[in-house]
């Protein structure tokens, strides 16, 4: 794991003198932060086998993925598994197919993931949403948590609008223009605002 973004001490300060009910997260949950695997293959595998999930359920998924990958999650491994072995994991076919799909594209490097970082958000959601079983949401969580890109807002996110339902005294789902004030009162750095809205759920800090 990485250290915490550099942009993360001034983000606190930013978002602390923007919102008050953010400053009380920001002071409320001082103990961690963002932190980076940066190993985006390995990342995707995670986001594939969360989707549609329990937390619990996708962890007890992704132990036995790893452990049927000898514990070295790469192209290399996944692509040598089989589409039984994987299933036996607790994968649905589609999430095979996804997985397998991923391991084939990177060993050929019809995916490249080193033409993220070149991209603007909005670039990189696009161009990550073209794997298979990659969605919008899950190209967010890559950007997040992998890249630490500062002003994602994953609007589609159940937990973040429960987060802001609970936090800012609004009925659940909170209304989209509430949503959309928010993202202008974090932005730059939504990211942040929003690892902070999680935490405030769920005592242990999310990691993808």
């Amino acid at each position: 794991m990485s250290k915490q973004p550099e942009y993360w001490n001034k983000a606190k300060k930013h978002l602390s003198k923007k919102d008050r009910i953010m400053k009380n997260l920001i002071n409320k949950y001082s103990d961690s932060n963002l932190t980076s695997r940066k190993d985006v293959f390995y990342s995707l595998c995670k986001s594939i086998i969360g989707q549609q999930i329990s937390v619990a359920a996708a962890n007890s998924v992704f132990l036995k993925f790893k452990k049927k990958c000898n514990k070295k999650i790469n192209a290399k491994k996944v692509s040598k598994l089989t589409f039984i072995q994987l299933k036996s994991c607790g994968l649905s076919r589609q999430k095979v197919l996804g997985i397998k799909s991923l391991a084939k594209q990177t060993l050929e490097k019809s995916f490249n993931p080193k033409l993220i970082k070149k991209m603007n958000d909005e670039e990189a959601i696009n161009y990550l949403s073209n794997l298979k079983q990659i969605g919008r949401w899950s190209a967010e969580m890559i950007l997040l948590f992998t890249y630490n890109r500062p002003n994602i807002w994953p609007v589609q996110d159940i937990g973040l609008l429960r987060a802001i339902s609970k936090n800012y005294k609004k009925k659940y789902l909170p209304p989209e223009n509430f949503v959309n004030l928010l993202k202008k009162r974090y932005t730059p750095y939504c990211s942040v605002a929003t690892w902070y809205l999680w935490r405030s759920i769920d005592p242990e800090p999310i990691q993808y």
